[in-house]
């Protein structure tokens, strides 16, 4: 059934609080910390008891199919009209789990029809990754409690623990609590879940034996190739979402997590590797936003809408997309700034009278520019408009003469004068603030942190007791 006709079912059974939740979560402020601290934990696999600790369902289901495709390999030639075969049912089975499984029931990210909704359930049955419900039940938890010892697949337990070894072993602990009602009152998941046993062998093995079978003749190679072998490359191209997408490439939108977007990881799951983008905005029908970006589950989805299949396809605010790429970009920026050397702030700087300032100028080349007096000595031979120029000014104001009197610096010749600032002329910083000329470029536009912007008072090159020594 649609996603609309699950809503007026939710709504007429709401009534029974007992069916509302998977898992009812107790009424404290803290669920995380007071589950952490309740929940009871299995002791530490050993080699001494890893047997008792596996989960052999999840082994023989995880290691069978790669021994049997390995000796199969060596025995059944592969036939071209298999290899194409297998390659197209290793797409169709795949898109059961990341257009069905994932983007459909996990996080409702679009509305599909009747029919979509059986072919969904038995391509993602082919995939064998459990059924609808407990695939989503705990792809939820692990969106819910992403990277805590909660998420039942955390990226902090390692690698390989979050690419296959979750399953392998039996939990440590129960994962964190999420609802899956919505999907215990859709029909075409509790078919699933009902008929699951039936299904794995019919849509696994059974019919890509046939198709290659009855067109080309050839069902040994279709069980091995589009049976078998298909399915490990499926379980694993699933399984890099929980690992790979974890661990490999950037945070373009943001960095609270361990989610990273790579082309690797896309192509390897069928555009499911864009996975930063993904756990920001989960609602979202789409993993790749921009044109270029392989996503082949987002463009499946699109086309079954434009052919009415499925509708309601949910796109987030690209107004706050926007503002998640903002600030990673500033972060960026952030981390750059604090790696460069800035010139003192005024209020590091000694204050120095006139008197003085001319004074010192008589020992050593001190220019007075916008209210900051600088020591040009290592700079006097190296100036582009000749070491006369400089000289002229030692002792005096060249504020009118480096900006524009005589030559209209760069920015550059800002940023660099103002990292020879040496003290503050007493009473010259004034002007220079009117007239934001004691600001090189470079700091006109800074990144900063909230702290910093709340932070009050303003810099001031004054003191009430003046400091001749430069």
């Amino acid at each position: 059934m649609s996603d609309v006709a699950q809503e007026k079912v939710n709504i007429s059974t709401a009534s029974r609080p007992s069916e509302a939740v998977d898992v009812l979560i107790p009424e404290v402020d803290n669920y995380v910390a007071y589950t952490l601290k309740t929940q009871k934990v299995l002791p530490p696999v050993q080699w001494s008891n890893l047997l008792n600790e596996l989960n052999w369902i999840s082994f023989v289901v995880l290691t069978l199919p790669p021994a049997v495709g390995v000796v199969g390999a060596f025995y059944v030639r592969l036939q071209w009209q298999t290899a194409v075969w297998s390659v197209a049912y290793y797409f169709l089975t795949g898109l059961g789990i990341t257009a069905g499984y994932h983007r459909l029931w996990a996080h409702r990210a679009y509305n599909a029809s009747l029919p979509l909704q059986y072919l969904l359930a038995l391509l993602g049955a082919g995939s064998i990754q459990g059924s609808i419900k407990w695939w989503c039940r705990n792809h939820r938890a692990h969106h819910r409690y992403t990277d805590t010892d909660l998420d039942p697949y955390s990226a902090h337990r390692g690698f390989w623990y979050s690419h296959i070894g979750w399953m392998l072993i039996k939990h440590r602990r129960k994962p964190g609590a999420a609802d899956v009602s919505d999907l215990r009152h859709n029909f075409v998941v509790r078919w699933q879940h009902k008929h699951y046993f039936s299904l794995i062998l019919i849509m696994a093995f059974i019919l890509p034996t046939l198709v290659a079978y009855l067109a080309w003749g050839d069902a040994k190679g279709g069980f091995i190739y589009a049976g078998v072998i298909r399915l490990v490359f499926v379980h694993h191209s699933t399984f890099c979402v929980n690992s790979l997408a974890h661990w490999l490439g950037e945070t373009p939108f943001d960095d609270k997590h361990t989610s990273r977007d790579h082309l690797v990881t896309a192509l390897l799951t069928i555009g499911e590797g864009y996975h930063n983008f993904h756990h920001q905005f989960p609602m979202d029908y789409r993993n790749a936003i921009k044109w270029y970006q392989y996503d082949p589950t987002k463009w499946t989805i699109w086309i079954m809408s434009q052919v009415g299949l499925a509708s309601h396809l949910k796109v987030f605010p690209d107004n706050e997309v926007r503002k998640g790429q903002l600030t990673m970009e500033l972060k960026s920026l952030r981390r750059m700034q604090e790696k460069l050397a800035w010139p003192s702030d005024s209020d590091d700087l000694p204050v120095i009278s006139w008197e003085s300032f001319t004074s010192q100028a008589e020992r050593r080349p001190l220019l007075l520019i916008s209210g900051f007096i600088h020591d040009v000595s290592n700079f006097i031979e190296e100036h582009p408009g000749g070491e006369y120029l400089l000289r002229k000014y030692v002792g005096k104001d060249a504020t009118t003469a480096f900006f524009g009197g005589v030559y209209d610096h760069s920015n550059a010749a800002h940023n660099l004068l103002a990292m020879n600032r040496v003290g503050v002329l007493r009473g010259g910083s004034p002007h220079s603030l009117t007239d934001k000329r004691g600001v090189p470029p470079s700091q006109r536009l800074r990144v900063a942190r909230y702290t910093e912007l709340l932070t009050t008072g303003s810099s001031s090159a004054y003191s009430d007791e003046e400091n001749d020594s430069l």
